[in-house]
Order: C-alpha cells, then sequence, then structure tokens
C-alpha cells in the first residue's frame, strides 16, 4: 500500500515548495547536484514525487526559475543546524568598566591592571574611569598622566577608542582589543 507523504508546511520567509511553486516552466536540479534541465512545473513534482523527494525553489529570480529535487524535513534540519552553529561562533563584545582614583595606591593600581589585562586578553572593551574628590578636580593634569601610564601599559593590548575626557567630576577613556595576528 502506497501511503502519501504529507505535504511539508510552506514557511513565510522560506523556499517555496511543491504545489506553492508559481512558475509553468522551471529549471530542474537532481538530488545529487546534476541539472536535469527545463521542464513544467508539473512533470517536476511528477518525477519529485515517484523519488519520494520534495521540489524546493532555490531561485525564484532566474528566468526560468530554479527548482532542485531534495529532501524539505532534511534540508530545513541542515540549514537549523548550519545558524545554530554561526550563533555559537558569534562574539557579543562588552564594555567593562575599571573604576580608579586619581591617587591610587600602587597594589590597588597593579591590581586593576591585572583585570584590564585580562578584559583586554578576552576581546571585551575597557573603559577606565577616574574620579576625582574635592580639591582633585583642580588637578586634571594627575589624572591625565594616570590614564596616560594606562595607555603605555598595555599598549600591546589595546588601542584608544575614546579619548581621554572630563565630564564632571570624572574623567574616562575608552581601550580597545587590538585584533590579533592569528
Amino acid at each position: 500500500m502506497n501511503i502519501p507523504k504529507p505535504e511539508p508546511a510552506k514557511s513565510a520567509n522560506g523556499p517555496r515548495i511543491n504545489d506553492a511553486i508559481e512558475a509553468e516552466n522551471i529549471l530542474l536540479i537532481g538530488a545529487t547536484g546534476e541539472k536535469e534541465g527545463i521542464m513544467s512545473r508539473d512533470d517536476a513534482l511528477k518525477l519529485a514525487e515517484d523519488k519520494g523527494l520534495d521540489l524546493v525553489e532555490v531561485s525564484s529570480n532566474a528566468n526560468p526559475p530554479v527548482c532542485k529535487l531534495l529532501d524539505y524535513g532534511k534540508f530545513k534540519y541542515q540549514e537549523q543546524k548550519k545558524a545554530n552553529e554561526a550563533r555559537k561562533r558569534q562574539r557579543v563584545i562588552t564594555v567593562k568598566e575599571i573604576k580608579m582614583r586619581p591617587s591610587i595606591d600602587i597594589h590597588d593600581y597593579e591590581f586593576k591592571m591585572r583585570a584590564m589585562r585580562k578584559f583586554l586578553e578576552e576581546g571585551d572593551k575597557v573603559k577606565v574611569s577616574l574620579r576625582f574628590r574635592g580639591r582633585e578636580v583642580a588637578h586634571p593634569h594627575l589624572g591625565r598622566r594616570l590614564l596616560e601610564r594606562i595607555c603605555e601599559e598595555v599598549d600591546d593590548l589595546a588601542k584608544i577608542e575614546v579619548e581621554a575626557k572630563m565630564e564632571g567630576w570624572q574623567m574616562s577613556m575608552v581601550l580597545a582589543p587590538k585584533k590579533s595576528a592569528g
């Protein structure tokens, strides 16, 4: 007994399949990738049904439209796997913030520098913020000197993305990781 294969649902943004193909004549590509030639849609549908495959429109803009014989369920699964793999490989860059004071102690400075190096090595951007308190705001040159020292120390890992600027009681700059040569 020959049980008819259920018709795969056509997604709104996916390719047209089987009876959803509107063109009368199509260029058919076989299941193994060989060109079958130009034929009517009805003949191509009959051929697809005989082989137990679906007729999928891969290029609707061509004249005549290009259709391929394939298992649509398997095709959708492979496309979904490719999309998931691409999503896994993409890296989201975040901005990490390091807060300091212009009169920072040596040990605190070294600790913050280690954290900054780690962030940059992981590919994150780093915003360095210096908070001025009280009369310190009258000496922005001390903050600028500290930021220059930071730039010199991470010169091998980072480049300045946003130059140091004073905003109220705070001076800040943003460092971005340099692209690795490998």
